[in-house]
């Protein structure tokens, strides 16, 4: 079994002390196989937000990560920075590679950047960044559980998320469901859900879900949520289980809420 820490928009800059102290603790119980870090990882993509990001990080102590920057990661007022080096800031901390994959014996997992410097928060998949994750997901064996991690959602639950969707995620979708992904992972919009993809598009060639992450960390909250990650864990039968851990505001610590079955 392998074990994923997702951990989305923690808004470095707006981080809750009591969170910090909670998502520590819940690191050291389950001892992940991989953090992954699905966007906005900073408030204003500041330096210090950057550092105490990576600082907060390295001290949870998993042994693989994965860190894709989100709309809030690249300079919004520093419109130099912005149309000039936009990952810079990001770079420094986390390194130079904005893509990656993490994978063992039962899981593969892609991450990509659907961040743009023309885009003020709206993310976009390219079809050469479409083709590159698709033939990849060709190449997964027949264990592992295949997910694809973005910023911006694929699928909406409120009508009010639907100007948030990734562009391009309508033709990622279906390659992707085509080349066997079982699973799109995002943030964004701080609203956790796992939505079967197959009730948005009922012609998918095979079952696939959008697996959203709430905020981890930040004060910025929705729809009456703390702070909220997701635990994934894979299972037999290339077969995967999300849960979804919400802070206890009294108690100080994650709770389990729920659990979604993907795969299988």
């Amino acid at each position: 079994m392998t074990v994923v820490l997702q951990v989305s928009d923690p808004h470095f800059g707006t981080e809750r002390t009591i969170a910090m102290a909670a998502l520590e603790r819940l690191a050291a119980e389950l001892r992940p196989d991989l953090l992954l870090v699905t966007g906005d990882i900073t408030q204003r993509a500041r330096r210090v937000e950057f550092d105490a990001a990576r600082a907060f990080f390295d001290k949870l102590a998993v042994p693989a990560r994965l860190v894709i920057p989100g709309n809030h990661d690249i300079p919004l007022f520093d419109l130099f920075s912005r149309c000039f080096h936009p990952y810079r800031r990001y770079a420094r901390a986390f390194g130079p590679v904005l893509e990656g994959e993490f994978e063992s014996d039962d899981l593969l997992v892609l991450t990509l950047n659907t961040t743009r410097r023309y885009r003020h928060k709206h993310g976009e998949v390219s079809p050469a960044q479409v083709d590159r994750v698709a033939a990849r997901l060709a190449r997964a064996t027949e264990r592992q559980v295949r997910l694809v991690a973005v910023h911006q959602p694929v699928a909406a639950l409120q009508a009010v998320d639907i100007d948030n969707l990734l562009r391009g995620h309508g033709p990622a979708v279906r390659r992707w469901a085509e080349a066997g992904a079982d699973a799109v992972l995002g943030g964004h919009i701080h609203l956790p859900y796992v939505l079967p993809l197959q009730d948005v598009w009922p012609d998918l060639p095979r079952p696939m879900w959008a697996v959203q992450a709430g905020t981890s960390l930040s004060d910025r909250l929705r729809g009456g949520i703390s702070n909220s990650v997701n635990v994934i864990r894979t299972g037999p039968g290339r077969s995967a289980v999300v849960e979804r851990w919400d802070l206890d505001d009294p108690a100080g610590v994650f709770r389990p809420v729920r659990s979604s079955h993907i795969g299988g």
